[in-house]
């Protein structure tokens, strides 16, 4: 069994009153992680020294009657894509291996420690950050843990699975295409994908510059919320949540569900009142665009390892980032312009109401040897297809939390879009749900 019996805030409170050693727990914590994480392969590297370092600066400020900050003792997981100080930043890849360490943290990881919180271990992910599954060539395949036959989704999998398998409490992910809300529906966690621009990706590795985003992974609604505002580094306005207006997407977010997910979008659509549907335009050639954006920037960042390191890199990967590189630049140009017509589109789309719900993936995670989902009644490619609803909404760069809905058997996901820079409405609906018992994480 997991060391963490309490949540993410319950526990900051129980260290920051003295009830509770930050020292004491980080050292469970990281012996838990030894002990259990050979079951799901979410960490690939622990950081031993960082987080007793952390955990002791903690206990001195609580013996000292100072403020050791609102996530204090709190271990958190850092997917492996963000520098920490003395350890290598691989992004998930052999190829960076023998890069010189970190000189310092990556401004969230900074501001995390800041806030009292522990870093605990590196997490798993996909190479690069160029997948949907967490099938890694070089650190293994992150397993999902409610069902470990299963994915758990990625490119975030191991800080997502890390979570939900009660490792850490708070996981750090980045987001281009769906790589927090994949996992974070998979694994049954709370997810956020900021607004674009809002959290600093200064000290994370680049996968597509023009789309890369990042946020935290979280045991709870209010657990979410606080990690939140530790990497903003400020507090968010309070939201009266009985003023949102709520719809739910349609068009291409209402077609291709299983039979679970679409009766448990149903069930939150009404006990939302979201009976208005909005349906964006062009949503197909919108998530071409964010192929094409993403797969021509992404061989841009490699094209010079590529040549001399070719053989190091995970063939799938490496053969998408040569294609990337071989894509015309009429193509990407028509690509850039989409986005920015499909931005404008979204913005419209919120004229008559705040929040947008729609699925974060058609289904439950698949398993391992079969690792396929329905689209159009055809059996596709999962690793391709996990972000049939999730890599549309990138181009607009919105802020978008996943929600673990309440539901009997795997876990499933659901979207909940706002305006640029209105992750307070998200939270406050978010809690009000998690209050309501209509969406809670699923921990083991």
């Amino acid at each position: 069994m997991s060391g963490l019996q309490q949540r993410t805030v319950a526990l900051a409170a129980s260290v920051r009153k003295g009830e509770l050693s930050a020292r004491e727990l980080a050292v469970k914590v990281l012996a838990d992680i030894e002990s259990r994480d050979g079951s799901y392969n979410c960490v690939t590297r622990l950081l031993m020294h960082r987080a007793l370092e952390a955990a002791e600066r903690v206990d001195r400020l609580v013996l000292q009657g100072q403020d050791p900050g609102p996530l204090a003792g709190v271990p958190f997981g850092i997917k492996d894509l963000f520098d920490v100080r003395g350890e290598v930043t691989t992004a998930g890849s052999k190829v960076l291996a023998n890069d010189p360490p970190a000189t310092q943290d990556a401004t969230l990881v900074a501001h995390m420690i800041a806030a009292g919180a522990i870093p605990v271990a590196l997490t798993n992910m996909d190479e690069f950050a160029y997948g949907f599954a967490t099938i890694n060539a070089h650190y293994g395949n992150t397993r999902n843990p409610h069902a470990p036959d299963h994915l758990a989704g990625g490119s975030s999998g191991g800080s997502a699975a890390g979570v939900a398998a009660r490792l850490f409490s708070i996981g750090l992910g980045s987001d281009t295409n769906g790589s927090i809300r994949v996992p974070a529906s998979l694994c049954g966690v709370w997810g956020l994908r900021a607004t674009q621009g809002r959290l600093s990706v200064e000290g994370s590795y680049p996968f597509v510059p023009s789309l890369d985003t990042v946020g935290p992974f979280a045991d709870s609604a209010g657990g979410l919320k606080a990690s939140f505002e530790a990497l903003c580094a400020r507090p968010l306005p309070q939201v009266d949540v009985g003023s949102l207006r709520i719809a739910r997407l349609g068009g291409w977010f209402g077609e291709n569900m299983s039979a679970p997910m679409q009766k448990a979008v149903d069930t939150l659509s009404m006990a939302l009142g979201a009976t208005d549907r909005v349906e964006l335009p062009e949503v197909a050639r919108a998530r071409a665009a964010a192929f094409v954006i993403s797969a021509s920037e992404g061989a841009g960042q490699h094209l010079k390892r590529l040549r001399t390191q070719a053989a190091d890199y995970d063939p799938a990967v490496r053969d998408r980032l040569l294609a990337g590189a071989l894509l015309p630049s009429t193509l990407i140009f028509q690509a850039h312009r989409l986005r920015h017509w499909f931005r404008d589109r979204m913005h419209e789309a919120f004229a008559k109401t705040d929040i947008l719900l729609a699925p974060a993936l058609v289904g439950e995670a698949p398993r391992f040897d079969q690792p396929e989902i329905e689209i159009g009644g055809k059996m596709v490619s999962a690793r391709a297809n996990l972000g049939l609803y999730t890599q549309p909404l990138t181009l607009a760069g919105f802020p978008v939390l996943t929600v673990p809905m309440k539901v009997p058997g795997l876990p499933l996901g659901a979207q909940l879009i706002a305006r640029p820079g209105r992750e307070d409405q998200l939270f406050a609906l978010a809690e009000k749900l998690e209050a309501d018992g209509l969406a809670e994480a699923r921990l083991i």
